[in-house]
């Protein structure tokens, strides 16, 4: 009996001696309970240091906790209790770190803790409602040209702190690519927002039309020869013999090397009998194509 009483005294004396540690703990601060019209910007104290004193086994369970440090705006802001939450200004305040509220048990000692006090600045929540600009890039194929793209919705409303929302000029998505674009196109794009944790946007996807059309240019193309349709049997003389047109289109069509081959230009003499005549060409062109002038307007015919 004597000696398993020793054993026992023996192990609690142990256990009672085991060497002491000193470590620290870096805590993340939660915020809690911001006013309803007020926003936390980010000129806060993120985190704390805890530098405590325990046995060795409760660093390691310590370790393996999430441990946050837990600030309470309106418990530490709220100077009138009558007044609630509209007691509370916008502006930059210390508030007090409470070492009660580290939830670290009664084996655990706190030596120290840095800083002191937590770091806040809280200002005006504000919304503004901006027009959506949505920035381009890249080239469209060549020939073609986009126009101004529209956006759905076209305005967003955007909430923050009343300091930064004053400060945002323009409200833009994510750029759009037009690289080979040859055609009209749809795409939902994001917005494009610096510091979203300190804004709220109504609208966080935007569908984005673009349309692309060619690039026009003109062309005059000359000395086109006319062909005469249902000569009669007889002599016939036309003056002048040839044709010049000016052409207006996409510029990819202008510029085909082959565009003169395509164009046709004749006169129906059908019915005509001997005499002298004043008479139109007739023109056949490609259909994207539009003809601007003609030069000469008015053929004589004689027919001998």
């Amino acid at each position: 009996m004597a000696v398993a009483t020793a054993v026992i005294m023996i192990v609690i004396f142990a256990s009672c001696t085991q060497e002491l540690r000193k470590t620290n703990l870096l805590l993340p601060v939660d915020y809690a309970n911001v006013p309803d019209d007020m926003i936390l910007t980010n000129f806060h104290t993120d985190k704390i240091e805890v530098r405590i004193k325990c046995r060795p086994k409760h660093i390691e369970k310590l370790s393996k906790r999430s441990l946050v440090y837990p600030a309470d705006i309106y418990t530490d802001l709220a100077f009138d209790p009558a007044g609630g939450a509209d007691a509370i200004e916008p502006g930059s305040y210390l508030l007090p770190v409470d070492k009660n509220r580290i939830p670290l048990g009664r084996s655990v000692s706190i030596v120290n803790i840095t800083p002191s006090s937590l770091s806040i600045r809280l200002e005006k929540k504000v919304t503004r409602v901006f027009k959506v600009t949505v920035p381009l890039i890249g080239e469209t194929a060549k020939g073609y040209m986009a126009l101004s793209p529209e956006c759905e919705p076209a305005t967003v409303a955007v909430t923050g702190a009343e300091s930064l929302i004053n400060r945002i000029q323009t409200f833009t998505t994510k750029p759009v690519d037009l690289s080979n674009a040859n055609e009209n196109f749809k795409k939902e794009v994001p917005m494009d927002l610096g510091q979203p944790e300190l804004f709220t946007a109504a609208q966080s996807i935007f569908v984005v039309s673009v349309q692309i059309q060619p690039l026009t240019g003109t062309r005059t193309i000359e000395q086109i020869p006319i062909e005469l349709q249902n000569r009669p049997g007889k002599k016939v003389s036309i003056e002048p013999s040839t044709i010049s047109i000016d052409l207006k289109g996409p510029q990819e069509t202008l510029n085909n090397t082959n565009l003169a081959d395509k164009i046709y230009a004749f006169m129906d003499l059908k019915g005509l009998k001997t005499g002298v005549y004043a008479r139109h060409a007739c023109i056949d062109i490609p259909v994207e194509l539009v003809m601007t002038n003609a030069s000469p307007r008015v053929f004589t015919v004689k027919i001998e």
